[in-house]
């Protein structure tokens, strides 16, 4: 057997369906061909031990032989049973999960929140001469995430991730699906980079064994970046349409 088939669950339960055939097979050519060769000495009017006590053996044995294969094909029926609605529970739960990740980046705010809150924490930066810190946080799904579904659910786990590791203060926005944006108030750029870090390590977490995306976090600070607010969005504004822009200015 094939590696591409050991890791097919299709080709895993079709395996499965022709063992369990060729089982049963061999189990009723035994018991057919043991009962045919014991038919003769049975039913032989030359046998001396009592012939109703053979028969009963005879026929005994061949109870036997049927509710062994009746055992059989109830639990491959069962197990089936079971399986099938393994996968419906499966399938429900994928369906939940969508639901909850399509609602939360539904619940996320958009560029135009996000201008507000730029232009209102640069205000406060500027009076107080403390730093601003911006996070651009772009996924990329992977090439086995064939359904949009799928992607949606990715994306969704994402944002849990990330809003778990996030200060009260701190706020989460959506530019599109794929790329976020994180507003950090008073923080330089090397706490800005220890938050990357963190929120990297989460998104890995996220993404799972099976690397359902890759990600990439860029950091955009005032004053080291931008002296303005409008120089700040600017720096940002690539991520707002095109995926995975090289901004002008990034750390």
């Amino acid at each position: 057997m094939r590696k591409s088939e050991r890791l097919d669950p299709q080709r895993i339960e079709q395996t499965e369906k022709h063992l369990w055939i060729l089982t049963l097979t061999i189990i009723v050519i035994l018991a057919v061909g043991l009962g045919l060769m014991m038919y003769p000495t049975v039913f032989s009017s030359e046998l001396d031990i009592s012939g109703s006590d053979m028969r009963k053996y005879f026929f005994s044995f061949c109870v036997l032989a049927l509710l062994t294969v009746s055992y059989l094909l109830d639990r491959q029926f069962v197990i089936r049973q079971l399986r099938r609605r393994l996968r419906e529970e499966h399938q429900q739960v994928i369906t939940i999960r969508h639901e909850a990740s399509t609602d939360l980046l539904a619940t996320l705010p958009g560029i135009d929140h996000f201008r507000d809150r730029l232009a209102m924490e640069f205000r406060r930066s500027s009076h107080t001469s403390l730093p601003l810190s911006l996070l651009i946080v772009s996924l990329r799904p992977s090439g086995s995430l064939a359904q949009t579904f799928e992607v949606e659910t990715a994306f969704g786990d994402a944002a849990k991730a990330l809003t778990r590791r996030l200060r009260a203060e701190d706020s989460l926005y959506l530019f599109r699906p794929g790329v976020f944006a994180i507003v950090l108030p008073n923080v330089d750029t090397t706490n800005a980079q220890l938050v990357s870090a963190r929120l990297t390590d989460g998104l890995q977490d996220a993404a799972g064994a099976s690397l359902r995306f890759s990600s990439e976090v860029r950091v955009f600070n005032y004053p080291e970046h931008a002296a303005t607010a409008r120089e700040m969005e600017q720096a940002v504004q690539p991520y707002f349409l095109l995926s995975h822009s090289n901004p002008a200015r990034t750390q």
